[in-house]
Formats: structure tokens, C-alpha cells, sequence
């Protein structure tokens, strides 16, 4: 694999672990007919991001294995990622108390 298509996967990683994005949303911005970049192909393949329903829409998240190559070739975006789903579940419990 190259090393931009590498670069690019976990640019797609990143761009969903920031917040809940749909499979439209991801279409449109990641989708791509050019057959030396196929992110969207290559991370589905390589199981590195899912489609789960949620409230009746598709959500394309990064499943486990995408997380760890994140963290692997990209820490400092993993650990920021982490903290806002802390901050974010922190203040789910706040609003619920």
C-alpha cells in the first residue's frame, strides 16, 4: 500500500473519531473513482471502520482495529480523541443527575 493511501486512511480515521459522522456524510467526502486512492475500499476491507444504524441513519465509525493503527502510527490523535469521549460522556452523566 502507498504511502499516501496509508496517510489518507488514518486521515479518515481521525475524521470520524471527531464526532458521529453518517455513511452519507462519509460518501460524499471520502468516496473517490480514482482507482489509486481507494480509502473508503481500503479501510472497509481492512476492517479498520463500520456502518452501525443509529437513531435510523447509518453511522460510519472506526471499529477497534482502526482505533489501534491510530494509535499505533498516530498517537497524539488517538489520546485527543479519547479525552473528548471522556468529556463528552462526563457530561452526559452531568445532565442526567
Amino acid at each position: 500500500m502507498t504511502d499516501t493511501v496509508e496517510n489518507l486512511i488514518l486521515d479518515l480515521l481521525e475524521w470520524v473519531g471527531r464526532k458521529d459522522r453518517t455513511y452519507q456524510e462519509t460518501m460524499d467526502a471520502w468516496r473517490t473513482s480514482c482507482p489509486r486512492l481507494p480509502v473508503w475500499e481500503d479501510a472497509t476491507d481492512r476492517g479498520l471502520v463500520e456502518t452501525v444504524p443509529a437513531n435510523g441513519r447509518s453511522i460510519v465509525r472506526a471499529t477497534p482495529a482502526g482505533l489501534a493503527l491510530l494509535k499505533e502510527k498516530r498517537p497524539h490523535s488517538y489520546e485527543q480523541q479519547r479525552q473528548g469521549e471522556k468529556e463528552t460522556r462526563a457530561a452526559g452523566a452531568r445532565t442526567r443527575n
